[in-house]
C-alpha cells in the first residue's frame, strides 16, 4: 500500500512538473488555412505535436484564407503574449503588416508553405521548392500523355505566390511540347467544389481533352469527380501536395495518376524546432528563406505515402 501511495505521489509530481514546464515555456500559436484541406490539417497537427513534445502549450486556429480573420488571430496571439507564431499565411502582401506587428510586439513568426513578399520581418520562411516540384509533375504529365493532346490547367488562388510559381514550373516544361495544347486555364481557388464546377463547364466546350494538370490535390480531386460524372475515365489528372486521398486514387488506378509531395508535416515540425531554438538561444537557427525539395508520387511509391510523409 505504501509503495502504491508513493508511486501515485511520484506520478502526480511528474504530471505537475510537466504542466509547470509547459506553462514555463509558454504559448505557441499555430495558424493555417482551413483544415478541410488535409494538407493544412496535417501542418497544424504536425506543429502541435512537436510543440507539445517540446513543452509548449498551443493555440491552433484557421484563418480560412480570410485576411481579416488572420489579422484577428495574430492580434489574439499578441494579446495572449504568445512566445511565437507558426503561420501558413492568407496572402503574400496582406500578411506583411500583421507579421511586422507581431515582431514589434516581440513575437517571432515562422512561416510555412507560403512566402510573404518581404524579408527581414519573419524569422523563417520554410517553403516547398514549388518550382522544382511543378517541373517534376509536368514531366510526368507529359510522359503520361505521350507528349501530345489537349489539356487543361487548374490554377490555385491567384493572390497566392505558390499558385503562380507552380504554374510557371508546369509551363517551363509543357510549353516545349509542340503537340500538347492547353485549351483552358482557370482558377478554382484551391477548392474541390470549384474545381468540379470549372471542369463541368470546361468539358462542355472541350470534350476531347486528354489531361488535367492541377495546382493542388484538392482541385485534382474535384476535376476527377467531374470527369467520372461525365464518363471520362481515361482523362489523366496530375495533382500537387501528396494527400492520402490522391494516393488512394493512384493506387486504385483512377484518373489521378501522379502528384507531387510537398512535405507539409516535416515543414511544420521544423518550424516549431526552429522557434524553440530561437527562443532558447536568442537567434535564428538557419537563414530566413528555406526551400525543401518535393518528391514525385506515382504508382511506384504511392503505397509508402501517409499524412504527407513518405516512408523510407
Amino acid at each position: 500500500m505504501k509503495r502504491t501511495l508513493l508511486a501515485g505521489l511520484l506520478l502526480s509530481s511528474l504530471a505537475l512538473s510537466s504542466s509547470a514546464f509547459a506553462a514555463e515555456k509558454g504559448l505557441i500559436v499555430i495558424i493555417t488555412p482551413s483544415h478541410d484541406n488535409p494538407f493544412f490539417k496535417a501542418e497544424a497537427e504536425g506543429a502541435e505535436q512537436k510543440a507539445k513534445a517540446l513543452g509548449y502549450t498551443t493555440l491552433v486556429a484557421s484563418h480560412d484564407d480570410d485576411v481579416n480573420k488572420q489579422n484577428q488571430l495574430i492580434e489574439t496571439a499578441i494579446g495572449r503574449k504568445a512566445k511565437a507564431i507558426v503561420l501558413d499565411n492568407a496572402g503574400a502582401d496582406a500578411t506583411v503588416g500583421p507579421v511586422q506587428k507581431a515582431k514589434d510586439a516581440g513575437i517571432p513568426t515562422f512561416l510555412i508553405d507560403r512566402e510573404i513578399n518581404k524579408t527581414g520581418i519573419a524569422v523563417a520562411q520554410i517553403v516547398s521548392n514549388n518550382y522544382q516540384g511543378a517541373q517534376l509533375g509536368a514531366e510526368k504529365f507529359a510522359k503520361l500523355l505521350n507528349g501530345k493532346g489537349e489539356f487543361v490547367e487548374l490554377l490555385g488562388k491567384e493572390s497566392d505566390t505558390n499558385s503562380g510559381v507552380r504554374s510557371q514550373g508546369y509551363h517551363d516544361v509543357l510549353d516545349d511540347y509542340s503537340d500538347m495544347k492547353m485549351v483552358a486555364q482557370q482558377s478554382a481557388n484551391w477548392s474541390q467544389t470549384e474545381a468540379f464546377s470549372r471542369m463541368e463547364t470546361i468539358l462542355q466546350k472541350n470534350p476531347n481533352i486528354v489531361g488535367v494538370i492541377s495546382g493542388n490535390d484538392t482541385m485534382a480531386l474535384g476535376a476527377e469527380a467531374a470527369l467520372k460524372a461525365a464518363g471520362k475515365t481515361n482523362v489523366i489528372v496530375v495533382g500537387f501536395d501528396g494527400s492520402d486521398y490522391v494516393r488512394d486514387s493512384i493506387i486504385n488506378k483512377s484518373n489521378i495518376k501522379a502528384t507531387v509531395l510537398q512535405p507539409g508535416w516535416a515543414q511544420a515540425q521544423m518550424a516549431i524546432e526552429q522557434a524553440d531554438y530561437y527562443l532558447t538561444n536568442g537567434k535564428a537557427q538557419k537563414g530566413e528563406k528555406q526551400l525543401m525539395d518535393c518528391v514525385l508520387i506515382d504508382d511506384s511509391n504511392a503505397s509508402k505515402l501517409k499524412n504527407f510523409n513518405l516512408a523510407k
